[in-house]
């Protein structure tokens, strides 16, 4: 998808403040320091738009971001950061659980989790949430740059069997630096939306399996 506009609209703290356009809503979780800004940033071919910090756990709200004026991802708080105080994570926790369960604009959750390593605790309990909840999830596994392709296969592998990926939910290697399944991961958000969950399933999105054997093919 070709990105004509993306902004920064309001960090919110409640369904109060939540956009009442009535605009499709999609939903980014994962450990901090995962790299939810830089893949925000990559996908909106906006530098600096979504802000990175040294300090993990600072974001502290939910981040909306608007796009092409269709849509908004909507960036969630890290969890899994030991340093933040316990009053601050119960919030977050009430905030997340009463977004995830009533917002009626949200359409999936894009869950991040690192390409290096196995998913946490933290990972398998937000996506076995997201399952009993019936929120449909995209997983993208991110820092595909950081390891050989070579390795892609065995990587991904580990983390499809962590979490028990469920057959309707799709997994995709993505790069903020490089820009590996930024294509793809913007083509499975329009299936999405556009087809709904039923035709998401039939379409032929480029899975992280195939990633790893277009990687092996000759140039």
């Amino acid at each position: 998808m070709k990105v004509t506009s993306a902004e920064f609209i309001i960090s919110a703290v409640g369904p109060k403040q939540y956009p009442e356009d009535g605009l499709h809503e999609i939903a980014l979780v994962g450990r901090s320091n995962v790299g939810k800004s830089s893949l925000l940033n990559k996908m909106m071919n906006r530098k600096g738009l979504a802000r990175i910090s040294s300090r993990p756990g600072k974001t502290q709200t939910l981040n909306y971001f608007r796009v092409n004026q269709m849509l908004y991802l909507v960036d969630f708080p890290g969890y899994g950061y030991a340093k933040v105080a316990k009053t601050i994570k119960e919030q977050w926790g009430k905030m997340i659980e009463g977004y995830l369960k009533n917002r009626k604009e949200l359409r999936f959750v894009i869950q991040l989790v690192d390409i290096r390593h196995a998913p946490s605790k933290d990972d398998i309990a937000m996506y076995e949430w997201c399952k009993q909840i019936g929120i449909p999830t995209v997983v993208v596994a991110t820092k595909g740059d950081k390891i050989a392709r070579g390795r892609w296969l065995q990587h991904t592998k580990v983390i499809r069997q962590s979490l028990n990926l469920r057959g309707d939910d799709t997994m995709i290697i993505f790069s903020s630096e490089t820009g590996q399944g930024k294509d793809e991961l913007w083509g499975e958000i329009l299936r999405r939306l556009r087809g709904g969950e039923e035709n998401s399933k039939q379409a032929a999105t480029p899975s992280a399996e195939q990633a790893v054997a277009k990687a092996k093919e000759p140039s």
